[in-house]
């Protein structure tokens, strides 16, 4: 492997790399040729999980979220990720850009209308009367609590452990690497790098179903915009032009395709929301965030421990809505936590451990809460709130509603078709969400790069280039050979694996525990970086990540402040 990996001009761990493709071309093909037969397995197993472990799922995420928030408050808050002089390299905007970009802005785009407004015609909480005023203030609460400090709870998790051991320790980029303390050596051995094959995988199928949904959304958007229909041909020509437009940022690198994507992205998104503000209902939208931010609080206690358990004593005896929704989307996300944690800690270096937390739990939900508190309220007030509301807009009441039942991905174009200049905002928006998938493409590319090369900078173009590629191609083969039983199958595949990758990331706690609990520090300072004995016997110890740099005994001055 090494001597054809030599020939190719690569620069990878050929184990990793040629068992990564290997395994994505065999799944794949496996998958476009019993496409049925696939999702009906795992769409058994995704129903025992979401039924038997649904209670593990939630009660997880909570844990997680009160771990980062404890060690940001904590003493080791002051950690600083890259060394005592190191110093973020990019600005706080794009900062936020990027990592906003990369994870959930293809989301908001997708649900910023459609799930609000699904909640609240359908209320999932028992007692709520469909297009009430309570309907109303659940729909904006269940949505944020799905799109907001949860979701990049799961993102922050993994992002703070790799930027931690990775940064602090000096170890490859990779995840395995996270697991130094409990594993040791055994992260550069067959276990370390059954993780990381496991946690491209999981990338690369992540993103490519995300593609194969996003394109959805973009043909719905064009078949609305000039009737090109939206059928097979055009999502195929759509992933093949995202994709063209990754590639092209994935060759201009981090620093310039993908900041360069994500900041004109969020800068699109934000105007359309801008837009929607001023030529909406803006006084009603001004309260509505306001109060948004008071409903998000007071009711997060409530919906995030919310497991549904009366659902057994009613009529339909069946576990009910948690199954398939919060548990489904927490098991879909997760498998995107190897991703998103290993492109926020490249993103992140030089930033303290209380810096990185809070920077990535708090802007991306504070900009999720405008976000719905404009496009969901508007959205629900163009359907209407309340039976006297409905009454007087007669048989405008609805419509929106319907629409959104109707097709999920045509709800955000449905939606602009209330405003002035409708063709140009459906527009604009087809393109915000084009960006924003190719913007997920590249970024996953050069995460998935720097598994396999264990390093931070990237590799050899060719070797860039064959990830970017083969997430498009993965789209394009599921839409053309397997058809819309290929995407559903891989959907329940990705549900399945969420699980692995859920334990995965709460043995993250542990590992990072064990860390941080050999930091030599006190209240106000910290000290010496720990050596290799305080993880592990004396006799094991190397010098893989943890090399003298001009201070006795190996060790330097503390990287935190």
């Amino acid at each position: 492997m090494e001597d054809l990996a030599r020939r190719l001009g690569l620069k990878t761990d050929p184990v990793i790399f040629f068992s990564s493709a290997i395994f994505m071309v065999v799944f794949a093909l496996i998958l476009v040729i019993f496409p049925e037969g696939i999702g009906d397995a795992f769409a058994a197993a995704r129903e025992w999980i979401v039924t038997n472990l649904g209670w593990f799922f939630i009660l997880g995420v909570n844990v997680w979220l009160g771990f980062l928030i404890w060690v940001s408050v904590s003493r080791y808050g002051h950690i600083r990720l890259g060394g005592r002089d190191a110093r973020p390299e990019y600005s706080s905007i794009s900062w936020f850009t990027m990592l906003f970009a990369g994870g959930i802005g293809t989301v908001l785009m997708f649900w910023g209308v459609a799930e609000p407004m699904s909640h609240f015609a359908t209320p999932p909480l028992p007692g709520i009367e469909p297009h009430s005023e309570e309907a109303a203030k659940d729909a904006i609460s269940i949505a944020l609590y799905h799109l907001g400090l949860h979701t990049w709870t799961i993102f922050t998790l993994p992002g703070l452990a790799f930027a931690y051991f990775i940064y602090r320790y000096k170890l490859p980029v990779r995840v395995s690497s996270v697991f130094y303390p409990l594993l040791k050596e055994g992260i550069h051995g067959p276990i370390g790098k059954t993780i990381d094959v496991v946690a491209i995988l999981g990338t690369l199928f992540g993103v490519a179903v995300s593609l194969g949904l996003g394109s959805s959304q973009v043909a719905a958007g064009l078949d609305e915009l000039m009737g090109t229909g939206d059928g097979p041909f055009v999502q195929i020509v759509i992933i093949a032009i995202l994709t063209a437009v990754a590639v092209t940022s994935i060759v201009a690198g981090l620093d310039s395709g993908v900041k360069f994507l994500s900041n004109l992205n969020i800068g699109m998104a934000v105007v359309l929301m801008a837009f929607v503000l001023i030529a909406g209902s803006t006084l009603f939208l001004l309260r509505g965030i306001v109060e948004t931010a008071g409903l998000y609080l007071s009711n997060l206690p409530r919906l995030a421990f919310w497991n549904d358990m009366l659902s057994t004593v009613r009529a339909d005896d069946e576990w009910g809505w948690q199954g398939s929704w919060t548990v489904f989307y927490w098991a879909w996300t997760v498998t995107w936590s190897p991703f998103m944690g290993l492109f926020v800690a490249r993103i992140s270096f030089g930033r303290t451990i209380r810096e990185f937390v809070m920077g990535v739990l708090l802007a991306p939900s504070i900009f999720t809460l405008v976000w719905f508190g404009i496009f969901g309220w508007q959205a629900m007030e163009f359907d209407g709130i309340g039976a006297a509301a409905r009454e007087a807009m007669g048989d405008q009441a609805g419509a929106l509603s319907q629409a959104v039942a109707d097709s999920i991905p045509l709800a955000m174009f449905a939606f602009l078709e209330n405003f002035p200049f409708t063709t140009f905002l459906q527009g604009f928006a087809v393109i915000i969400v084009a960006i924003f998938f190719a913007t997920s493409s590249d970024s996953a590319s050069l995460v998935v790069d720097m598994l396999c090369t264990g390093e931070a900078e990237a590799g050899p173009v060719q070797q860039r280039l064959f990830w970017g590629i083969a997430e498009g191609t993965i789209a394009i083969l599921l839409i053309v050979l397997a058809g819309q039983a290929g995407l559903t199958a891989l959907q329940q595949v990705i549900t399945v694996v969420g699980l692995p990758v859920f334990c995965l990331v709460f043995m993250m706690i542990p590992s990072l525990i064990m860390g941080l609990l050999a930091e030599d520090i006190d209240y106000i300072t910290v000290g010496q970086r720990p050596l290799p004995s305080d993880l592990h016997s004396e006799e094991n110890a190397t010098s893989t990540y943890d090399k003298p740099h001009g201070t006795a005994g190996g060790a330097e001055p503390s990287p935190a402040e």
